[in-house]
């Protein structure tokens, strides 16, 4: 029996399955509002059965997001067109989550496919990003600013009502981005982190900010699965690592969040990662070991028989996939026909399994 097509039960929702679309950045909006692009992009998705769609990270902030072509979730004129995506999501039978961020110091980005790099305060579409020390993320980088006490209190505000705006639009999984060098990530990471008051320095500090947010977050959900992405390891000396995720864990799991995504990196530029297939696995592993909280694992998961070896392994629960998903929107029903499982079709692609 293939356990990355049974149903993993939450406590409110239940997936379909264990894959999961990891939340990928389109640099498609315009003033943070979805459009017809983001529509098709996510909802393709659901329509292939994958059992989650995680939307690319959304920003609680005009001044949050990567680029100026971000999804933006500050505003209420930003609730209906994103509640349309839902709409057509769970239409299809898929859940749908929506992942809320603010890139610090990773802000002001422009778009990748035009270059990569940081658009200045003074240049168009750039603005003055800010983190919790004044450090640029290369040294050529306008610096960010040092965010000030009451500035932390309004992100912090600026998170819960954003997931306020989640609820309303009828989002299944509330995700916190706590990953690949953003906001949240650069408080947790020493190496970013050079604070002396009390969002700085000792671990307790140091997750501090994160703490403030789930408590925050958690008083405006209703049905909606709390999950948080982080980085296991910063992948650098004197940096986040495993033995600090595996600590976070074991409290944010007793705040009530269901889920961890285990990713790793994005922290600092001198990073070095050892990449090969499925390389972040044992991060999710030993995270789930140790706290047995529910986690999700990512990272060049290829193939059927390899996302199933990690299930029947007992290395992470879930299997989240992005650039699988940008090769073929319907990996879902592809890993089924590897793995020899039925999974039923949408009526109006039917046609297609006369050729498989």
């Amino acid at each position: 029996m293939s356990l990355l097509f049974t149903p993993l039960v939450l406590k409110n929702q239940t997936l379909s399955n264990r894959i999961v679309v990891s939340p990928m950045c389109q640099y498609s909006a315009i003033d943070g509002l979805a459009n017809n692009w983001h529509l098709v992009h996510l909802g393709q998705f659901a329509i292939g059965k994958a059992a989650l769609i995680i939307q690319e990270a959304t920003s609680v902030t005009i001044d949050g997001r990567i680029s100026h072509g971000d999804l933006g979730l500050w505003n209420d004129k930003q609730i209906a067109p994103l509640k349309d995506i839902v709409d057509f999501v769970h239409q299809q039978g898929s859940l749908i989550g929506i992942q809320l961020a603010h890139a610090g110091r990773k802000a002001s980005t422009e778009k990748p496919w035009i270059s990569r790099k940081q658009i200045r305060p003074d240049q168009e579409n750039g603005w003055q990003t800010l983190a919790p020390s004044a450090i640029p993320y290369h040294v050529t980088e306008h610096a960010p600013v040092a965010l000030s006490i009451a500035q932390i209190q309004q992100l912090i505000t600026a998170f819960k009502d954003s997931a306020l705006r989640a609820v309303q639009a009828g989002y299944d999984i509330i995700e916190l981005h706590g990953a690949h060098g953003y906001l949240i990530h650069q408080f947790l990471s020493p190496l970013t982190n050079l604070r002396t008051d009390d969002y700085g320095g000792s671990f307790e500090n140091r997750i501090r900010f994160l703490v403030q947010i789930i408590e925050a977050v958690q008083s405006v959900l209703q049905q909606q699965s709390l999950w948080l992405r982080i980085s296991a390891t910063d992948w650098a000396d004197g940096g986040w690592n495993l033995q600090e995720s595996i600590r976070l864990v074991e409290i944010v799991k007793t705040m009530g969040v269901e889920v961890v995504d285990v990713s790793s990196g994005g922290a600092v530029r001198h990073q070095e990662i050892m990449v090969k297939d499925g390389y972040q696995v044992p991060f999710a592993q030993r995270i789930k070991e140790d706290t047995s909280i529910l986690t999700g694992t990512v990272g060049l998961i290829k193939r059927a028989q390899q996302a199933e070896q990690i299930l029947q392994q007992e290395q992470a629960d879930l299997i989240l996939i992005g650039r699988g998903f940008l090769q073929n929107p319907h990996l879902v029903l592809q890993f089924a026909y590897d793995l020899g499982v039925d999974v039923p079709w949408p009526p109006a692609y039917a046609r297609g399994l006369e050729t498989m």
